[in-house]
């Protein structure tokens, strides 16, 4: 194997690691041997095999890889290249289409900021010629951070580039029992100087390839393979047998719950009433089912067996109040629920069992809150459906009446609507 040098730097010395500098220097060489043998050599968006890389590739995979893992981003990173096998056909590309094909990855902002970055990076190729050659050029391109533009120079373009995305800091923190919260500033840079120090001059991509898959695949968050680990002979927090100690990060307060009714309106034929969500917030440019807020309130579904009926109190009430309304609400909804109130319509619940307290609500999960989602039906007669689309394109609302089936393939629509569906 080719002999590496690791980076070093002036500041900080080698003192300011928990480590000696023969540990500190032989730290890429190990890995790269155990990576050699033992790492992932076939994923589609891998260059260190090729003598000309494409910096489109690994922007695209690290992109979608972004808090999400190998096995969910392989299937969508295939139809992304055959769809848009260059930058310039993501950038020519338009925004629903996009959408569609994103549809179910999550943490939809990316999805946004890649086809901002493709037209971004299509602008800068016209005027130089080609791709950004130094991180600054990287990291001004949209939703592209220190870390994922590391990558990019390191595998896309075989130069010198360090990363250290949340693999690289859980191998980090235990091989250095580094004892920092890794949410705070402070560690964060203690963090990245010791990835500069070991990240080797040469090769800087073998290594970052290596790091990520030492996260993936031994060093995992529960019950990591120390004993297959080339750097356990001075991994600090396996010597103390505290390797699921780290990385030390701040509890988490438990995340506050939204509740909403997600309206099924059908026309006579059957097809539903789709919206698009607007570009900012939850979903953005997404297709989604009307959504109308609720305000959850004590009550349950009594079944009064003795008279053979069903007697029910409210367990939801629509929020009304104008602050809630208008945060909320999106136009379309608050167009809809004013004209499902004026023509005094109602949505039904979709239950199979009208014993049970009610239907079970469908729950999804998002950065900051859980949302459960309450599928309500409602079908409507030709005038009215007509009427209701009218209002709706009177706004400018970009609508569709399409069957499930449809939407799902069509449409770019949240997996949280996908789960409705089923």
């Amino acid at each position: 194997m080719t002999q590496l040098t690791a980076k070093i730097n002036s500041t900080p010395s080698d003192d300011t690691f928990n480590h000696t500098s023969t540990s500190l220097n032989s730290f890429a060489l190990r890995l790269l041997d155990w990576f050699a043998t033992n790492g992932r050599h076939d994923l589609p968006w891998q260059q260190h095999q090729t003598d000309t890389p494409n910096p489109y590739i690994v922007w695209l995979s690290e992109v979608m890889l972004q808090q999400t893992q190998v096995t969910t981003v392989l299937p969508y990173f295939a139809r992304f290249m055959i769809s848009f096998p260059t930058v310039q056909d993501l950038a020519a590309a338009e925004w629903d289409e996009i959408a569609e094909h994103w549809a179910g990855l999550g943490y939809y902002a990316r999805a946004r900021n890649l086809h901002k970055g493709a037209k971004q990076l299509v602008a800068t190729i016209a005027e130089t010629d080609g791709f950004p050659q130094t991180l600054a050029g990287w990291e001004a391109i949209s939703g592209v951070g220190p870390s994922t533009a590391g990558a990019i120079m390191a595998m896309g373009l075989h130069q010198y580039g360090v990363i250290c995305d949340g693999n690289v800091k859980r191998v980090l923190t235990r091989w250095a029992a580094i004892d920092g919260d890794i949410t705070k500033s402070a560690t964060t840079k203690e963090l990245w100087a010791l990835a500069e120090r070991l990240t080797p001059e040469q090769d800087s991509g073998l290594f970052a390839q290596a790091m990520m898959d030492m996260g993936a695949t031994l060093c995992t968050r529960r019950k990591p393979a120390c004993l297959l680990c080339p750097l356990q002979t001075d991994c600090l927090a396996h010597a103390q047998s505290r390797e699921e100690e780290y990385p030390v990060k701040a509890k988490k307060k438990p995340k506050p719950s939204k509740f909403s009714n997600a309206l099924l309106i059908e026309n006579t034929e059957g097809e539903i009433l789709w919206l698009q969500r607007p570009d900012n917030g939850i979903w953005g440019g997404l297709w989604s089912l009307p959504l109308e807020f609720v305000d959850k309130i004590d009550g349950k579904v009594v079944a009064n067996k003795q008279d053979n009926k069903i007697t029910s109190e409210p367990r939801h009430d629509v929020r009304s109040n104008e602050k809630v309304y208008e945060v909320e609400f999106t136009t379309a909804e608050q167009i809809i629920n004013d004209w499902l109130s004026k023509n005094q319509l109602i949505a039904q619940s979709v239950s199979s069992d009208l014993l049970h307290d009610a239907p079970a609500p469908i729950k999804h999960s998002l950065t900051h809150f859980h949302w459960y989602l309450t599928p309500q039906q409602l079908t409507l007669n030709t005038e009215q459906s007509q009427e209701l689309t009218t209002a709706l394109q009177a706004a400018e609302i970009n609508l569709h009446w399409l069957n499930g089936n449809e939407a799902q393939v069509t449409l770019g629509l949240p997996r949280a609507m996908v789960k409705i569906l089923e």
